[in-house]
């Protein structure tokens, strides 16, 4: 009996041993990695961020704290939620995602002090000279600027300035009434009430040769030529799936030549329905390949997701028939996509040189 009973032990030592060798660990926490992996190559990594979910969902904020070092302002910034009658500011929402970043030691980058979207109706539906609507934009970039002074490090102080599929100036509010000048007008506001802060283009529809991209290249050189503070431009970076360009990195690199920094500042990756794992696998290499675009750039300084999980993007209602833009699903599970950006990350960090233009 103990011949056999030693004899069973040793069967069942062995059996352990191939188990234990054989079947898979706990998961890996490599997506906890990216904030250092990011701060190694001197670059944020950042997420955009909706302050209900943020308030109410521990998950979402779990996912922000672990995986991020900086947030956006998904749309609590816009003027229509900060000013939703003239002279009259609601900072319960930009606070919130202020004070949140602060205790966490995350950048804030601002979003967005000028576009044509989500305007109040006392501001889009006004009857405006010229002189009081520069006065109204001055004091409404000056307000919310001086509130956030050294906590908001960066601002989209003007967004999406082209027409959405061309070359030509969009004839917005800002346009119609004080002219084409109104982006070098707004961003002298900007510098006066910050002069600390880093002043941001952000556009879409740049990231890849073509008209409006060198329609914005000309905007940008005009205004750095003439010596307007401008500092930063953002690449949107709103893409479908197999559709990212290849070409990325080229067109940064135009606006670093300029002594301007750039980002990556609204990146998704949507996917037609119904999707699949091998979409999954390719958006894996679609998020690798951006982040390794920024990387290869001297002057790219943060890549920012737009959204913390696919059970809070936009994309569905804006593009119907589209999903699963985001690195993590609906569940809050981490997607291929993740391991994408962890492994463009671990590539060896090499000297980058910053951007010039104070």
């Amino acid at each position: 009996m103990l011949l056999i009973a030693a004899a069973l032990c040793t069967v069942i030592l062995t059996v352990t041993g191939i188990l234990i060798t054989v079947l898979p660990g706990p998961p890996t926490q490599d997506g906890h990695r990216l904030p250092e992996l990011a701060r190694g190559h001197g670059i944020e990594l950042g997420v955009a961020v909706a302050v209900n979910p943020l308030v109410n969902d521990r998950r979402y904020r779990n996912v922000i704290e672990d995986h991020y070092t900086s947030v956006t302002a998904e749309n609590t910034m816009k003027w229509q939620h900060v000013q939703p009658e003239r002279g009259e500011y609601d900072w319960s929402g930009p606070d919130t995602l202020v004070d949140f970043a602060t205790a966490r030691d995350l950048n804030v980058r601002g979003h967005t002090m000028l576009w044509h979207n989500q305007q109040p109706a006392w501001l889009s539906q006004g009857d405006w000279d010229a002189d009081t609507l520069r006065e109204v934009v001055h004091d409404h970039v000056t307000t919310v600027m001086d509130r956030y002074e050294g906590r908001v490090t960066s601002w989209d102080v003007i967004n999406e300035p082209l027409e959405d599929h061309g070359p030509n100036m969009r004839e917005n509010l800002w346009y119609d009434v004080l002219g084409p000048d109104y982006i070098a007008q707004t961003l002298y506001s900007a510098h006066a009430a910050d002069p600390e802060a880093r002043l941001y283009i952000n556009e879409f529809g740049i990231e890849r040769a073509g008209p409006k991209a060198d329609a914005l290249h000309a905007l940008v050189t005009d205004l750095v030529d003439r010596g307007v503070p401008l500092h930063g431009v953002g690449f949107q970076g709103h893409f479908v799936h197999g559709n990212v360009p290849d070409d990325l990195a080229d067109q940064m690199r135009r606006y670093t030549d300029l002594g301007l920094e750039v980002t990556i500042s609204e990146v998704d990756v949507r996917i037609p329905e119904p999707v699949t794992a091998e979409d999954l696998a390719e958006q894996r290499r679609e998020y690798h390949d951006i982040l390794v675009a920024c990387l290869e750039v001297d002057g790219c300084v943060n890549v920012t997701v737009w959204g913390v999980t696919d059970a809070h993007s936009w994309i569905p209602e804006w593009f119907p028939g589209y999903t699963a833009a985001l690195p993590f699903d609906d569940s809050y599970r981490p997607k291929p996509a993740l391991a994408g950006m962890v492994e463009a990350l671990s590539r060896r960090p090499r000297p980058r040189t910053a951007a010039t233009r104070a």
